[in-house]
């Protein structure tokens, strides 16, 4: 018994070197190789380079004016005209600025696709770990059907157990078998998965131990001191930043945009030459884009704010679940210690001191005990994976 209690408690807490290495691996080959990634991390260049289009001067004007006089007499006019128009001086600044933390929000949304792609990931080696765990139990299983069938099987044909008897052990190892088999199916699925994430190359995952289930001792400490690392509440505090300078570049575009060059004019024996000066009064065509950004900002915050509730909520309620599950595992264990092990079953059964029927009811119960361990562990592993979605 107290192996017994030993190992499940390893099997509980345990995540060894080689695993936390064997489930980097695979993270670190698919960040790698996912097309998803590739394409995404194309985009975030062209949009990054889209940020840094349209914030410089305007192109300078140049015009040219060949002019010929009527009556011929009065002669030929050419005129020259060099403009550059600017808007007003502060805009430049505001608009690389903009421009700069726009590239922080494209560098921001990549990342946060990153972390779609290695949560979706996780959750499959999650899954392949909880499958590989149960594959080593599934195959123990049929090794001690198989043991019990061929024992039954020579009592049979020694004629000290009738065809019944027999009977149920073959029913016992076809069962075990037939777990074996949907077990590899659901392994051969997700590895499937695994190997489309991993931009369609063969990969291996053999981790049969699930990391430790370490939760934060208090949920609103853990979340402030994780918030700069809240990928979700970065990308909402970006949009305010960018709203806040977009609306002081708006303003800046209601002041009078200038412009400023060189002109020449020359007839029949004469020139004139100097500089040129020109003013945009806005009148009309900006009417309202204050207001508008005004209104732009305040949503943005009003946006921000929501998903503050909502990522804090969301991830408590998987810190919640989290706990919960971690309860239902402690009760399992205990419940464990009562459950006798197949090697003491097994022994029972030899000594005749329990039935065939009595023998496969207890293993029925032992079976189902280390299925609800493997399964909430499973589970658990899971749902923090869930809490930690926003800082992969």
């Amino acid at each position: 018994m107290r192996k017994i209690l030993l190992l499940t408690s390893l099997f509980l807490i345990s995540f060894g070197i080689s695993a936390q290495t064997e489930t980097s691996r695979i993270l670190s080959e698919i960040e790698k190789n996912n097309t998803t990634l590739e394409a995404y991390h194309n985009v975030n260049e062209a949009q990054k380079m889209e940020n840094q289009t349209g914030i410089y001067l305007e192109n300078p004007e140049v015009e040219y004016h060949y002019l010929w006089g009527n009556p011929m007499i009065i002669g030929k006019r050419q005129d020259v005209t060099v403009t550059q128009s600017f808007d007003f001086p502060t805009s430049y600044g505001l608009k690389k600025k903009i421009a700069g933390v726009q590239n922080e929000q494209a560098d921001l949304d990549f990342r946060m696709k990153r972390s779609e792609v290695l949560f979706r990931a996780k959750t499959v080696c999650i899954g392949l770990t909880y499958l590989n765990a149960m594959h080593v139990e599934l195959k123990k299983r049929e090794q001690n059907a198989r043991d019990i069938f061929e024992a039954y099987e020579a009592k049979f044909k020694n004629g000290e157990t009738n065809i019944i008897e027999k009977n149920k052990t073959r029913l016992n190892l076809l069962n075990a078998q037939k777990a074996i088999r949907e077990n590899e199916t659901q392994q051969n699925v997700l590895l499937a998965d695994l190997k489309r994430l991993n931009g369609g190359k063969e990969i291996r995952f053999t981790q049969s131990e699930f990391a430790p289930a370490e939760l934060p001792e208090n949920f609103d400490s853990w979340f402030e001191e994780n918030r700069e690392q809240n990928l979700l509440l970065q990308m909402v505090s970006n949009k305010i930043d960018i709203r806040e300078k977009q609306l002081k570049l708006t303003k800046a575009l209601n002041l009078p945009k200038f412009s400023t060059g060189y002109m020449s004019e020359s007839v029949e024996g004469e020139a004139f030459k100097g500089i040129a000066l020109g003013v945009t009064i806005p009148l009309w065509q900006n009417k309202n884009t204050v207001k508008l950004a005004e209104l732009q900002q305040k949503v943005a915050e009003e946006i921000a704010a929501d998903e503050q509730v909502q990522s804090y909520n969301r991830l408590k309620s998987h810190y919640e679940k989290a706990q919960q599950l971690q309860e239902t595992l402690k009760d399992y264990t205990q419940v464990l210690e009562s459950v006798n092990s197949t090697e003491l079953l097994k022994k029972a059964l030899d000594a005749g001191e329990i039935s065939l029927i009595d023998y496969l009811m207890e293993l029925s119960l032992y079976y189902g005990t280390v299925d609800n361990i493997l399964s909430i562990q499973n589970e658990l592993s899971q749902t923090l994976a869930g809490l930690y979605y926003y800082q992969l």
